[in-house]
């Protein structure tokens, strides 16, 4: 093979090369590893979505970094990755859902959500002229009383989870997710794991840095600051005492 039919493989978002890969798509996973760390817990009253808000300077306010966001009254999404590309994404899930209740008259599902992400992500890894989206997401919310959660990676790809992270530091946060899990987590446990894992990350992360949300029965809740600086403390807190 020259050096032509290489490059051809590596610009080409909808060809294959001989060993059965889209190089774009695994760039666009690579942009998604240099996001921040990003987070869903299932539990046994809804989900848990957690990030770092990292800034890149002390100038720059926090609260103007979206990496949560409110799809419908129990429907949420945790974005890593380019934050345009994501933005377009959140946009269309929320078209989609609105779409969905104007249409039927009721709230669209969890997994219905996901697979129109999805299938709107795959449309650009297999057209001419366009790149993938540099974003995965994750979707959690409330269907027929019970917590789900999936997440969407620039491939197309809808995978169910109990609880996962994406983003930066990926390994060392789903580790602690692994560890830590269990089926019978109530959303106080989660909000718990959830900093857990991400202290695994970056030992300097601060309460302040902190965003998180529950997606319960009761709607979409932003979790405020000074409960998430509480959960921070007793985290960090029951870390010393067992380092001692």
């Amino acid at each position: 093979m020259n050096r032509n039919d290489k490059q051809a493989y590596d610009r080409g978002t909808s060809l294959f090369s001989p060993d059965g890969r889209i190089y774009q798509v695994e760039y666009a996973r690579e942009a998604v590893k240099r996001g921040a760390p990003v987070l869903g817990v299932r539990t046994v009253d809804g989900v848990v979505l957690a990030a770092r808000r990292a800034t890149q300077s002390k100038l720059m306010e926090a609260e103007s970094i979206e990496k949560l966001h409110k799809l419908e009254d129990a429907l949420g999404a945790a974005t890593a990755g380019h934050v345009a590309d994501a933005r377009k994404l959140v946009d269309f899930a929320r078209t989609t859902a609105q779409r969905e209740r104007l249409r039927y008259g009721e709230p669209i599902g969890v997994e219905a959500l996901t697979k129109a992400i999805t299938d709107n992500i795959q449309e650009s890894t297999q057209s001419g002229g366009i790149r993938p989206y540099g974003a995965s997401l994750l979707i959690g919310g409330v269907e027929n009383g019970e917590g789900r959660l999936f997440a969407a990676d620039p491939s197309g790809t809808p995978q169910e989870w109990k609880a996962v992270a994406i983003g930066g530091h990926r390994d060392d946060v789903q580790s602690a997710l692994e560890a830590g899990y269990s089926d019978d987590l109530s959303l106080e446990d989660g909000l718990t794991l959830a900093v857990k894992a991400l202290l695994e990350a970056d030992t300097e992360l601060e309460s302040h840095e902190l965003n998180i949300v529950t997606v319960s029965e009761a709607g979409y809740e932003i979790v405020d600051e000074d409960t998430a600086a509480e959960v921070f403390a007793d985290v960090t807190d029951e870390d010393e005492e067992e380092e001692e």
